[in-house]
This record gives C-alpha cells, sequence and structure tokens, in this order.
C-alpha cells in the first residue's frame, strides 16, 4: 500500500497550493469570468480534457529518484516550480509593470508549466499499472495542454490590447 502513496501525483501538491491560495491575488485579467469569456469551444475542450489528463496522471507514476534521469526530473522539476512561482509573483505585486502587462508577462504563468510538468514527465518514468513509456506520453501530453492553455491565454491578452 505505502509503494501505491509514493507517486508523482504529490509533486503537484504544491502547485495546488499556491493556487487555491493565491489566485485570489491575480489581476482582473485571470479572474474565472473573464478568463472563460468567449473562448472557442473546441479550445476550452482540449484545455480541459488535456487539464485532466496530465494532472490525474501522476497519481499512476512512481516516485523515484534512482536513476540519473529521475535526478535530472527532481532538479527540472524545482527550477520549473521557480519560474512558475516567480511569474505569478510579478503578476501580482507588479500589475501594472512592463512585463505584466506584456504578452510574454501575461502568459507567463501558462507557459512556464511547462518546465515543472517535464520534470514530474523525467520522475516518473514506471507507472503503477503496465502503461508503456508513461514518461514520453506524459511530456506530449503536458505539451499539448501547455499549448492550448497558453494560446487560451494569448486569446484573453488579445481582448486587453484591443
Amino acid at each position: 500500500m505505502k509503494k501505491y502513496i509514493w507517486n508523482c501525483f504529490l509533486l503537484l501538491i504544491p502547485i495546488f497550493l499556491w493556487n487555491i491560495l493565491l489566485v485570489k491575488y491575480l489581476p482582473k485579467g485571470y479572474s474565472p469570468e473573464i478568463f472563460w469569456e468567449n473562448i472557442p469551444p473546441l479550445v476550452k475542450y482540449i484545455e480541459n480534457i488535456s487539464r485532466i489528463i496530465v494532472f490525474a496522471l501522476p497519481a499512476l507514476m512512481l516516485l523515484s529518484f534512482e536513476t540519473r534521469v529521475q535526478r535530472a526530473g527532481i532538479r527540472t522539476y524545482l527550477v520549473g516550480l521557480v519560474f512558475y512561482f516567480m511569474s505569478w509573483g510579478i503578476v501580482i505585486l507588479y500589475p501594472e509593470s512592463l512585463w505584466s502587462t506584456s504578452q510574454i508577462g501575461f502568459m507567463a504563468p501558462a507557459f512556464t508549466t511547462l518546465i515543472w510538468f517535464v520534470g514530474i514527465g523525467m520522475v516518473g518514468q514506471k507507472s503503477f499499472i503496465k502503461i508503456p513509456y508513461i514518461s514520453t506520453l506524459y511530456i506530449i501530453l503536458s505539451i499539448l495542454f501547455v499549448i492550448v492553455h497558453s494560446f487560451h491565454c494569448y486569446i484573453v491578452f488579445q481582448r486587453f490590447v484591443e
């Protein structure tokens, strides 16, 4: 039973806590009523389905740091967390700054997730059930999610520029 508890979903807990605690401090453009307004249905569906998969799949991935790739993965994950937390911190603390009002700054909380997703994929090389190439599959699905999520952010940002 203990081996099932030590899965890569544990790596998502700091991200969930961060989001839950700080989402209320994000600038207006990130609020759910604005962020989801007038988003094409196909973008919504792909984003939400891929989100469910990339946040659920780590529960099936064994958390281990035995191999060189897994150890590199945890370092990649930690670097990704730093960039992700910084991207949120800047838009929260300095919402009117050049960075926060730029396209890249506004979208940073979306695209910086790719770094920690790749880190999770590198760590989770094995699964509790037989899923061939789970690490590669996870990274590919994460890339899909980040592309669509970033495109969603791009759409929202363009509304502010117009």
